[in-house]
């Protein structure tokens, strides 16, 4: 197919006659199928099934009881688990319940509330309270925002991170600016990771905020989707390096590792920034389910296990990218309609349509039985500007379902990307 974007209006006229049959096709078969949410599918979550084998009556774990009390941040060898897993010192972790999302919202209105230490004041008292936003990014990191009332920022993503010159001058011209959300890893939707260059520069920038935070979400560290895993500069030690020691906390889970309703989320920081939650934490909690941490131990061991059992993840869902990438390509590559990144791990492929087509095209989906991730649900407040990126999660449907979806899906791009040609070119 020649670019559509080149077509005359009278050939984009019968284009969009001939894409309307085929649509109609679909219609006709009723479908109902939902690739909205990167969820794990059953196939993955049965790999970690021998964690609940084999474990009534281990419940001793160095020492201590995990059926009791105690613990707020976590039972020692899974700290030291952590420790590995976040490239932090054991004592500068804390494991907490089964989401690291939660900790990630928990931080945030601690901050907000109590201030990032005991001398500091709270967030809130100072005034209003604004987060940095690379974009597209991931709605729930949003969502806390929102919540909480903070003003989200944008900031536009390149290929190795966010536009740094930008974040580096939004960061130091306004002490109201506290912090920015980060997934440094085969980041959501766009599957980049953070460059070297990256990573120093927001450890070393100058902030007019003393108590400017990164909040680095590093929720893709093992979700590799090749055998050479791209690799990310640690921004512990960058922080401290640079002489920001306390300007970061770094996130994890084993969400989409083993359950992921049922995983560990874990945060590590500065020895300043730990004593301080884990003072606050223990207000909160006489202790998380260390059950969960002795179960995690028995089954994962160590990163080495961790490796093995992600490459059996990578078998599952590896062939479900390589064909939403192939079916982009063979439809979509010479029509110079949509473009799209091929990510080396993560759970997503980001797609930006031409502008002003993406609502359209997920409308257009819907009614033929097909549900994408909203337009606009990688930005701030769930408006995309140039209402472009949509983001697909193949690793939940089964491949015949990522099929038909994504055979859908470029159809609705086309036919959303012709109406809005011809609109352009009537006008």
């Amino acid at each position: 197919m020649s670019a559509i974007p080149q077509l005359s209006p009278e050939a984009l006229r019968q284009l969009a006659a001939e894409l309307r049959v085929s649509y109609a096709r679909f219609q006709s078969q009723g479908l109902n199928l939902d690739i909205t949410r990167g969820k794990p599918c059953t196939e993955q979550l049965d790999l970690a099934n021998g964690m609940l084998a084999g474990c009534e009556n281990e419940y001793v774990c160095d020492g201590v009881d995990g059926r009791n009390y105690g613990g707020v941040d976590g039972l020692p060898a899974m700290k030291a688990f952590f420790a590995d897993f976040l490239e932090a010192p054991s004592a500068q972790v804390i494991v907490g319940g089964n989401s690291s999302l939660a900790l990630m919202h928990d931080t945030v209105l601690r901050l907000l509330l109590k201030g990032v230490s005991a001398d500091a004041p709270a967030w809130k008292n100072q005034g209003p309270v604004k987060f940095l936003c690379p974009v597209p990014g991931y709605d729930r990191h949003f969502a806390i925002c929102e919540t909480f009332d903070i003003e989200m920022i944008t900031v536009p993503m390149g290929p190795d991170g966010p536009d740094m010159d930008e974040v580096e001058r939004l960061a130091a011209a306004d002490p109201a600016v506290k912090g920015i959300w980060c997934i440094p890893k085969y980041s959501n939707p766009t599957g980049i990771t953070y460059s070297d260059e990256i990573v120093d520069r927001l450890a070393a920038m100058p902030t007019a905020a003393d108590d400017f935070r990164i909040f680095w979400d590093n929720a893709y560290a093992v979700h590799h989707l090749t055998d050479t895993p791209d690799r990310l500069k640690n921004i512990l030690s960058a922080c401290e390096n640079a002489g920001h020691p306390d300007r970061v906390y770094v996130f994890g889970s084993t969400s989409k590792v083993t359950f992921a309703g049922a995983g560990l989320g874990a945060m590590a920081a500065s020895e300043a920034n730990i004593a301080w939650l884990t003072k606050l934490i223990s207000i909160q909690t006489i202790g998380p389910d260390k059950m969960s941490q002795i179960r995690h131990l028995l089954f994962l061991k160590d990163m080495a296990a961790v490796d093995a059992h992600m490459k059996k993840h990578a078998a599952i869902i590896k062939p479900k990218f390589d064909v939403v990438l192939s079916m982009l390509r063979d439809g979509l590559g010479a029509t110079g309609c949509a473009a799209w990144n091929e990510p080396r791990g993560g759970y997503f492929v980001s797609v930006d349509t031409l502008p002003g087509c993406a609502a359209r095209t997920g409308a257009l989906a819907a009614q033929a039985g097909v549900k994408l991730t909203p337009a606009g649900a990688t930005f701030p407040y769930g408006k995309d500007p140039e209402d472009r990126n949509i983001r697909i999660a193949p690793t939940l449907p089964s491949l015949a379902v990522i099929k038909t979806a994504m055979e859908l899906f470029i159809l609705c791009v086309k036919i959303a990307s012709v109406e809005t040609l011809l609109d352009e070119k009537i006008v």
